[in-house]
């Protein structure tokens, strides 16, 4: 399966980051509604699993960020190159796609942007800044660049499941 998943990377990065993303997220939803909070199949919200299916932006959008990081992040002193690294991220990146995240979910849902950032945007950047930068450490120094997107589309599998339900609090 990791053969297939490399020759695909290999001729279709894009794409492949941007499906692997749809399927990552949707599952994250599904595990939010079916495991948190317990809806059962019969009440599935199929229109917010599609709604998270839809933000594939975050596949290209982290390949992107990781080639930039790893091209113009480059110092000496490898620790502190991670660290500037998953300082980068954290600022930078991290911020501005929960931004964009709420942002797109409330808009597909036909609510204000501006309502669903301020009632639930600090609190996800806040959770956020408590997992991710151990992640990334761990992610920037030991998976090659062709893979970072990949590990964190896995790990999102627990953080889509938190983000899904804080949501659809907000």
């Amino acid at each position: 399966m990791l053969r297939w998943y490399q020759r695909k990377l290999a001729s279709s990065p894009l794409l492949t980051q941007s499906v692997t993303t749809a399927v990552l997220f949707a599952t994250g939803d599904t595990m939010a509604q079916q495991l948190v909070e317990k809806k059962g199949l019969k009440n599935h919200e199929l229109a917010r699993t599609g709604r998270m299916a839809l933000y594939v932006i975050f596949g290209p959008a982290a390949t992107t960020w990781f080639k930039f990081l790893q091209n113009k992040v480059v110092l000496k002193n490898k620790n502190l190159e991670i660290v500037a690294r998953v300082a980068a991220d954290q600022t930078i990146f991290a911020s501005t796609n929960l931004f964009v995240f709420l942002s797109s979910m409330a808009i597909m849902e036909g609510s204000s942007p501006q309502d669903k950032l301020n009632s639930t945007y600090a609190t996800a950047l806040q959770k956020n800044w408590m997992v991710w930068p151990f992640v990334q450490a761990i992610n920037f120094k030991l998976v090659p660049l062709h893979h970072r997107v990949l590990v964190v589309n896995v790990v999102s599998l627990g953080w889509n499941c938190y983000l899904s339900f804080l949501n659809s609090q907000g």
